[in-house]
């Protein structure tokens, strides 16, 4: 089996294998002074591109669930995590229907976790409450922003 790796640089080891082991719900499978390591089976990856108002790198990580259930399971990740939640709820993002709520790292790297409930023939649909500027659909803006909701991908 193939597995995507992500590396992700943090400032803090020990609050980010806190905030990691919270949002995977496991325990890294190598800890060094310096480093740390998990080898997930759960989440499988979801692995998308865009040209949308970004500069070129990560522009967000997530976990995409199948099922109420699991979103619910993820949400409740998201809180012992301990870091501020964003809500999104149902919206339009990225050519999908979904539900989703966003988080930051301890680095500031946003991470979405979402169910998606249908299909979209537009990229943002025209309501994105998480649009990071009004040509940017689906870019996570900070979840600490409280702004209110921008209108995006005319």
């Amino acid at each position: 089996m193939k597995r995507l790796h992500v590396h992700v640089s943090v400032n803090d080891i020990e609050d980010s294998i806190r905030f990691y082991r919270a949002l995977f719900a496991a325990e890294p499978a190598v800890v060094k002074h310096d480093y740390a390591k998990w080898m997930l089976e759960d989440p499988r990856v979801n692995f998308a591109i865009s040209k949308r108002g970004s500069d070129a790198g990560i522009q967000h990580l997530g976990i995409q669930v199948e099922n109420k259930p699991e979103l619910a399971e993820v949400y409740e990740r998201l809180q012992q995590a301990e870091g501020p939640i964003r809500e999104d709820g149902a919206t339009t993002c990225c050519y999908a229907q979904s539900e989703k709520s966003w988080i930051a790292d301890p680095q500031g790297i946003q991470w979405e976790t979402f169910l998606t409930t249908g299909e979209s023939t537009e990229y943002g649909g025209g309501d994105q409450t998480h649009a990071a500027a009004p040509s940017a659909c689906c870019e996570p803006r900070s979840v600490v922003q409280s702004k209110p909701a921008q209108k995006c991908c005319a």
